[in-house]
């Protein structure tokens, strides 16, 4: 009978071993690549070492002669909320969200936006 690791109990199955990466020190290292495709194939075996790291710099706000401006920074414009819906006005939404060909969680949004906006009004809150 031949033991294998990890049938025992108690002890875990053997992971196979990775390749270890090959550290590139230099842009000089780095072929051009002939697509993404062959890029990611290098890159999964490869890493960038210290010496290489060191050599990159931030890349300034406003951009520079070789890169464009950065993004500004997006700040969600929603946050998700738990409401609680039983069955059958759940049931309801989904079915009238699909015939407006809308998902069923932005059909809820313009109905509590339109029912928010006819209260305040009523309430006299808006004009």
């Amino acid at each position: 009978m031949s033991k294998t690791r990890g049938t025992s109990k108690g002890t875990a199955p053997a992971r196979p071993k990775r390749p270890r990466m090959i550290t590139i020190n230099s842009w000089d290292e780095v072929p051009t690549f002939k697509s993404e495709r062959e890029e990611a194939e290098f890159w999964a075996t490869h890493d960038t070492g210290e010496a290489m790291l060191e050599q990159m710099r931030p890349v300034p706000l406003e951009g520079d002669d070789e890169l464009p401006p950065a993004r500004p920074v997006s700040v969600p414009r929603t946050r998700p909320v738990s409401v609680r819906l039983d069955g059958d006005i759940l049931r309801r939404l989904k079915t009238l969200a699909a015939k407006k060909h809308k998902g069923y969680q932005s059909l809820l949004k313009e109905f509590l936006v339109e029912r928010l906006y006819e209260e305040e009004k009523r309430e006299g809150l808006i004009a």
